[in-house]
């Protein structure tokens, strides 16, 4: 008896996991490993970027508090809350992205800090002039893009609803249009750069309550837009990373964790532009538009599967209440549905088998696409429903029966089975067929959420037009030719032509990302130019070791990376041989405020001749001869090496030493 009740689960679950790697294979999905660029030339890959990246600036853009003054989540004087409503477009009309956010009832909670928030942040008060230095710095890398500069300055209002700045609207304001950056095998065409206040720090979000901290909120940020020219997932990370090199490259923008992010946008043949939002790190860009292409193809394909079944006019999905105890719900979740009162819904939805477990990300099913939307929109926590086409179904076969025949569902159809407080049933109910009848339609315009797997879930709807107004609380900024002419005087060399340099310096191209990210270049450039120092050796040490320092030494404070041309200058005034750099900067990266001679001190540096260094050779070749274990010239010399190399350091080349001790051994 047993068995036989186990068996109609155990069929459903590999009838989902065989649909599931069925149309897995019907989507084409490959690992990006694998994928070619006839693979995106395939599938239509076209991708976008919206860079920001906060300035660093004394103060916020719009108020005198200090920017990038932050505090830990429990560190606040007081707590304010809101609640958001849409307001009307000036053409009349509301945003798609405020009215979903509207329908979710969020309670927003603003922790404020007095040392970095005031009325003007929390919208009490009007702003005031727009951040002159500010203005000034997006002015210059809107030249360095090869923008053109507007005219006028025009502040507008962005709706914001999600609650993420008190207001429920970003001031924003475009400085220059139709640039471009020179990757070093295409041109990419920027489209604009923006300068706007950036949002609050969000704490947490759990069910219909949202807290942030309002210290990050109205620091100065621009926004770089470029066009769609990105036809593969590594040509997009390129073009990321070389615009947040070229801010880097002015020494005018925050730099740590947080002061750069990144949207990416996604499409491919017969889809529609995704955002992807936040995407904090670059490294994940390959991934996460590999995973969004395949996502839109997949979802592509259902949507011709669903139209060859039926219509979206003919499409109607049917609910109906349960009570918890006319099935077998799992132990935990019938406490939770009695211990919280919630109701127990189920939903059928017509020709939707083999859909709910269709392929759409790695891991992922188009059931996450519903589940996703629930989480945001009815403020359902996940996991938030059951359904039918689980690999491990929690619900026994024969419930599922049971629930079918109550909704006289047919063979085609597929059941979800929600829980949730009777004040977010309707949303939940409303959320789960809309979804579903945007199926029909292929791949909804929304913005998602990125993770560092690869994958993505449902944010918001994709922000329109009508998010946009004129703020009529700041007056129009005319930027004068000969303002902008001083600005664009002693622009930093442009990324790609420092590129081709490190090229011709023999430098090694695994070392170029972390010398652009860090804005090394104009420091080895003056290490060559000024002080005479081998540039593959420079760019080497800069490039490779200095990055091995910083992953495995802690610094008590941010380490200025000038302190390093300073270095090399007292290590050529010493006379030092450029090798005792290996030794020093470990000791200097910790101690900042250490004087260079008191560093040579704490290495116990000691200034040797060659002759009593190649003496101190002889004397080792005949100790080795006492303790030796293997008797080849190589162990010989790695034995010598290892005993000298310390007391060689800063006064001959490791290499010639070497080449002496190889010698002497051969006499």
């Amino acid at each position: 008896m047993g068995n036989r009740k186990i068996r109609p689960v155990m069929a459903r679950k590999n009838k989902s996991k065989d649909n599931y790697q069925k149309t897995r294979q019907a989507v084409g999905y490959v690992s990006r490993k694998e994928a070619t660029q006839k693979t995106y030339d395939a599938l239509g890959f076209k991708s976008g970027l919206e860079v920001h990246q906060q300035l660093a600036t004394k103060e916020k853009l719009f108020c005198h508090c200090p920017a990038g003054s932050f505090n830990g989540n429990k560190e606040f004087d007081a707590e304010i809350v809101r609640h958001m409503r849409p307001t009307l477009s000036e053409m009349g009309g509301y945003d798609g992205t405020a009215l979903m956010e509207f329908k979710t009832k969020k309670t927003i909670i603003y922790r404020i800090n007095n040392d970095n928030t005031c009325t003007y942040d929390i919208d009490d008060t009007p702003p005031f002039p727009l951040n002159k230095e500010a203005l000034d710095i997006a002015t210059r890398i809107s030249l360095l893009s090869k923008l053109n500069i507007v005219g006028e300055v025009h502040i507008t209002r962005k709706q914001y609803l999600d609650g993420s700045i008190p207001a429920g609207f970003q001031r924003t304001a475009i400085i220059g249009v139709e640039g471009e950056i020179q990757l070093p095998n295409k041109k990419i065409r920027l489209i604009q750069l923006s300068l706007e206040e950036d949002s609050c720090r969000e704490i947490s979000d759990v069910g219909h309550t949202r807290i942030y901290k309002t210290d990050r909120l109205g620091v100065p940020l621009i926004e770089t837009v470029t066009y769609p020219d990105m036809i593969n997932p590594d040509e997009v990370k390129e073009a990321c990373d070389y615009i947040r090199f070229l801010n880097r490259s002015t020494g005018l923008v925050r730099t740590g964790m947080g002061s750069g992010r990144q949207d990416v946008n996604v499409s491919c043949a017969g889809g529609t532009r995704v955002e992807i939002k936040g995407v904090a790190h670059t490294k994940w860009i390959p991934e996460l538009t590999h995973n969004e292409v395949f996502r839109q193809w997949a979802l592509l394909q259902i949507r011709d599967l669903l139209k060859q079944r039926t219509t979206p006019k003919k499409w109607k999905q049917k609910a109906i209440q349960i009570k918890p105890e006319e099935i077998h719900l799992p132990g935990p979740l019938k406490r939770k549905v009695i211990d919280e009162d919630l109701q127990l819904w189920v939903v059928n939805l017509p020709f939707f088998d083999g859909v709910m477990s269709y392929f759409t990300q790695p891991n992922q099913m188009f059931a996450d696409e519903i589940a996703g939307r629930l989480k945001v929109i009815a403020c359902l926590e996940r996991p938030n429903f059951y359904h039918t086409e689980e690999f491990y179904s929690k619900i026994k076969q024969a419930d599922w029966k049971k629930l079918a025949k109550k909704l006289k569902a047919k063979e085609q159809d597929a059941q979800i089975l929600f829980w949730a407080p009777q004040d977010d049933v309707a949303t939940a109910l409303e959320v789960i067929e809309e979804r579903c009848l945007m199926a029909f339609d292929g791949v909804p315009k929304e913005t998602r959420k990125a993770f560092e797997d690869g994958t993505t879930v449902f944010e918001r709807v994709l922000p329109g037009a009508d998010r946009m107004y004129p703020d009529t609380d700041s007056a129009p900024i005319p930027l004068e030719d000969k303002d902008i002419e001083e600005l664009g005087k002693n622009l930093p060399m442009e990324i790609i032509k420092s590129y081709e340099q490190l090229k011709k310096w023999r430098i090694p191209e695994d070392t170029y990302t972390y010398i652009f990210s860090k804005n090394l270049y104009p420091i080895i450039k003056d290490i060559v130019g000024k002080l005479k120092f081998d540039s593959r050796f420079t760019g080497v040490f800069l490039g490779h070791y200095l990055k091995f320092v910083e992953g495995h030494y802690f610094s008590p404070h941010s380490f200025n990376y000038k302190l390093l041309f300073k270095m090399f200058e007292f290590i050529k005034a010493e006379k030092l041989h450029p090798n005792i750099a290996y030794a020093m900067l470990p000791v200097l990266y910790e101690h900042p405020q250490m004087q260079f001679t008191s560093i040579l001190t704490t290495i116990n540096y000691k200034s040797l001749s060659k002759k009593e260094l190649f003496e101190k050779v002889d004397f080792l070749n005949k100790k080795f001869e006492e303790v030796k274990r293997l008797d080849t010239l190589e162990a010989k010399t790695a034995w010598v090496m290892g005993q000298i190399r310390k007391q060689a350091l800063g006064n001959i080349a490791l290499h010639e030493l070497s080449d002496y001790i190889k010698k002497s051994s051969k006499k």
